[in-house]
């Protein structure tokens, strides 16, 4: 008997739903996206494949209302023959994608492919439990177009800047960069910090700090003033010049001036000239949107953007929280009486205000869910009694929503704010006023439940109480000690992914939906890496970042890119056509559009330039930073001798013109000179390369080309690697013993660690320092282990889980090109930057389905050459149109 289908985006979600609905429904997932642009110029049909828009812009016709061309990827085509199959027994289509633009194109897509001969419902809901799927079969609606179109316009423009800038950086910079409408701005604004760090100059200044009691509390006070005049301070510098800014009427005290007035101030009689005190109220923040919950989680539990958005799509699909993409603060009515119920039951009436609070929707352009994040249902489950079905992730970002929802309807905070002044007379004559400042919580109201975290540890302590004596003006107050504190100014903070997300949030760049994959792609493209939590931009971002500025400034403008959210969001409410609005885009219309940008600007770039970072001059000649084919290198003056390699994950703020030039006096010295090999009396040097520093075993020369080199290990440093360390990793490989046969054992340092070596047989080692220390015996034993039973393929670095998808096992592994993450089938890189211990299974996940994505790898054509031919068109020089084809998406 036919049964209505049910289609949604994954398998958990499926089986949620599936429970819910029983055995009257089928419900079966699509698996995400089952068509979209080609990923590369092969892909494109081949009915289209001689056009010049489709190898331009890799599938977007822009000769007729930029028609674009959809494909099914080749790992997807046996779910949609298997979603036919399915439909073909069904009496009804129920769409159950995502409520959010990306769901409703899916919902598209599937219709589309799967030309549906049955009545086709549209379902959104924005949880998943009993109650929301039920009313969401009863009130189906019809497939809104108006947010398709949105949709589409948004991959129709990314793809149009990905495909006609990016072949810009190849030719310009390196192959295989990208450029992106929204990563691009983000990477300038990380590139934009950095550069207000290089600009920066520190500035020393000091002050006063006292200890003081009255009627026995304790507490400190800060010098303020001197004879009538305030005290300089931090924010009274030039943070380019380090001197204090021009007009400042304030009091610098250095070492000396700020020990001499010290002297003798403990023993000076200290009077209370004034006494503040006002009272406050706090009011709880609002419940979590996409981008506040990604900023808290990052704070509070050291997650990753990717990583808070995988485990919230678990809990979405699991039924245990809302929607995790929403830009709205809105609360339902059944919501807010649920955390009402909570309060009352867990705080009391005390800690609940008269009337419910109502939150208005926070972003300009909220439009993805109608509802904020919360733990779904009708009534909240606590964190405790649900911690035993949720991996611990899971359960620590559960009780963040809950505990945020719980608090968004609670009382204010009340308390009081209280400052003090204290006048003295120092033995110099000089009339100084030392300040106070406290804070005493009257009721905490909300923050029994909650605290929003910071990206300033110094507004953390601000909410921390701090309480003072209650004393009256004219009162007299004991000085326990007077100390000099010294102090200096601190450049910029880098950006964190929190912050970052904050700072796009604000100035309305992207959606707040796309950040996880933002971040992820500005590291994985090597545009930027993490430095702790802090993103640094690489010298590469720094070039390209420089590119686009120079000749493409209109699309890493700021405004512009939140022009086009705007454009994007009124597309959806039916103000704007999709086709005459990609038209102005790509032609232009009175202006320059961006393919006459493309096609005009192309010549005007210099490579040499844009690659070129100055860092600053000595005795006349500039010094900067390239960035090359090879990787960046510092050069002074524009001779050829004077340039030595550097890392590109080196910090720019943390290059100095100083140790540019100690780069190239290395280079010009063939490095540091550690002694002379005894045996061979060559000299031995150890140098930094492009991958690292490694030793080198006398110069390069017309009879040695290539000198014995051996990379350092991981522990080692250049600046105090010794001789003999350096002449043991020289020795490598090294004679360990013989086997029973009499082959020679010898154990090695290769590209894929460390490994023994018998004959032809190898077995992989633990460390580097087993190279050093294995025995005859041990390496006997270990040759003797079947390769398989000790370890299949590279080393387990990490065991992170089941998969939520297939329960095969995921690791992170060590591979040739550094760690990734597989599940046995999928194989995907870690973001630079990102260590195998950091990595946890979300994550993974995420890594994993987004390497899925974009389909298998492809090989290299040199493997299947049986001519001269291929091998000529591979040697075309970069910048021609087949470069085109692996232009990102």
């Amino acid at each position: 008997m036919p049964k209505p289908l049910v289609i949604v985006e994954s398998p958990a979600k499926a089986r949620t739903i599936a429970g819910f609905l029983g055995g009257d429904f089928v419900v079966e997932s699509s698996v995400g996206h089952i068509r979209d642009l080609p990923r590369s110029s092969k892909e494109i049909p081949k009915a289209y494949k001689g056009e010049e828009w489709a190898q331009r812009t890799g599938g977007v016709d822009y000769t007729s209302d930029f028609k674009p061309i959809y494909i099914i990827p080749p790992e997807k085509r046996d779910q949609v023959k298997k979603l036919k199959a399915l439909l073909a027994d069904a009496d009804e289509l129920y769409l159950a994608t995502d409520e959010d633009r990306e769901g409703e194109s899916i919902a598209w897509h599937l219709i589309e492919v799967l030309s549906p001969q049955v009545p086709i419902r549209r379902m959104v809901f924005h949880e998943i439990t009993d109650r929301a799927i039920r009313e969401a079969i009863e009130n189906w609606r019809d497939l809104d177009r108006r947010l398709v179109d949105a949709q589409e316009a948004r991959r129709i423009l990314d793809r149009l800047v990905g495909w006609e800038v990016s072949p810009i950086l190849w030719r310009m910079v390196r192959q295989g960069l990208s450029a992106g409408r929204v990563q691009s701005v983000a990477t300038r604004l990380i590139v934009a910090r950095e550069r207000e760090r290089m600009a920066f100059h520190s500035a020393a200044y000091f002050d006063l700090q006292g200890a003081f009691e009255a009627h026995g509390v304790g507490f400190s006070a800060d010098l303020v003033e001197v004879d009538g005049r305030r005290v300089a301070t931090g924010r009274d510098f030039d943070p380019d010049t380090g001197a204090l800014k021009e007009g400042a009427d304030v009091v610098l005290l250095g070492e000396s001036d700020a020990s001499g007035l010290s002297e003798g101030l403990e023993h000076c009689a200290f009077t209370v000239a004034a006494v503040e005190a006002k009272d406050y109220r706090q009011s709880p923040v609002p419940p979590f949107i996409t981008s506040t919950l990604q900023q808290e989680a990052a704070r509070k539990l050291r997650f990753s953007a990717a990583r808070a958005m995988a485990v919230a799509q678990r809990l979405y699909e699991r039924g245990y929280i809302t929607y995790m993409r929403t830009d709205s603060t809105a609360l339902s009515e059944q919501a807010v009486a649920a955390a009402r119920r909570e309060v009352r039951a867990r705080y009391g009436d005390e800690y609940l205000p008269s009337a419910p609070r109502v939150y208005a929707k926070k972003v300009k352009s909220a439009q993805e869910a109608h509802e904020a994040i919360r733990p779904a249902g009708e009534a909240f489950r606590h964190p405790d009694d649900v911690a035993r079905d949720l991996d611990a992730d899971e359960a620590r970002l559960y009780e963040l929503v809950w505990k945020r929802t719980i608090a968004c309807q609670m009382a204010d905070a009340r308390g009081k704010r209280l400052s003090l002044r204290l006048d003295a007379e120092a033995p110099t004559g000089d009339a100084v006023v030392f300040a106070a400042s406290g804070k005493t919580i009257e009721f905490p109201g909300f923050l029994r439940a909650y605290v929003e975290g910071s990206d300033d540890p110094d507004a953390e302590l601000e909410d921390q109480e701090r309480r003072l004596p209650s004393v009256e003006e004219g009162d007299g107050v004991a000085c326990r000690g007077i100390e000099v504190a010294a102090h200096a100014t601190q450049p910029p903070a880098r950006y964190t992914e929190a912050s970052l997300v904050k700072e796009l949030e604000g100035r309305g760049i992207g959606r707040p939906s796309t950040y996880a994959s933002v971040l992820d792609r500005i590291q994985s493209v090597g545009y930027v890496f993490k430095k702790g939590t802090a993103l640094v931009p690489s010298w590469t971002g720094m070039a390209v970042t420089q590119l686009l500025e120079r000749h493409f400034a209109e699309f890493v403008d700021y405004g512009f890119t939140a022009r086009m959210e705007e454009d994007l969001d009124a597309m959806a409410n039916g103000q704007i056509e999709l086709a005459p609005w990609l038209r102005e885009f790509y032609f232009g219309n009175g202006q320059v559009g961006l393919r006459q940008m493309v096609d005009g600007r192309l010549d005007a770039v210099s490579p040499r330039e844009v690659c070129t970072i100055p860092i600053g001059e000595h005795d006349g000649e500039v010094v900067v930073v390239r960035v090359g084919r090879y990787g960046p290198y510092v050069q002074r003056g524009e001779n050829d001798d004077q340039k030595a390699s550097i890392l590109d994950d080196l910090p720019p703020d943390e290059l100095t013109v100083g140790q540019a030039l100690e780069f190239i006096d290395q280079a010009k010295a063939g490095g540091r000179v550690l002694g002379a090999d005894p045996e061979s009396g060559l000299e031995v040097t150890v140098r930094t390369g492009r991958f690292g520093p490694y030793v080198q075993l006398g110069p390069v020369g017309d009879d040695v080309p290539k000198p014995k080199t051996a990379s350092l290990f991981k522990g080692m440093e250049p600046d105090t690697l010794t001789l003999d360390e350096a002449l043991a990793l020289l020795s490598l490989p090294r004679v360990v013993g013989t086997t029973e046969a009499g082959d020679d054992i010898t154990a090695q340092n290769g590209r894929f660690g460390p490994y023994l070596k018998a004959g032809s047989d190898t077995r992989s080692l633990d460390s580097e320092e087993q190279l050093f220390s294995i025995t005859e015996a041990d390496a006997r034993h270990l040759l003797s282990q079947p390769k398989q039973s000790r370890r299949r393929g590279p080393a387990v670095l990490k065991e992170l889980g089941a998969h939520p998808d297939s329960g095969s096992p995921v690791r992170v592994l060590a591979g040739r090109y550094g760690p990734y993450v597989t599940d046995g089938v999928v194989n995907a890189s870690l973001p630079k930057g990102r260590t195998p211990e950091e990595v946890e299974i979300e994550e993974a996940v995420h890594l994993l389905r987004e390497r899925e994505a974009r389909g298998p790898a492809k090989k290299r054509p040199a493997k299947k050459r049986t001519t001269g031919k291929k091998s000529a068109a591979s040697k075309k020089p970069s910048g021609t149109t087949k470069k085109r084809k692996t232009a990102p998406s």
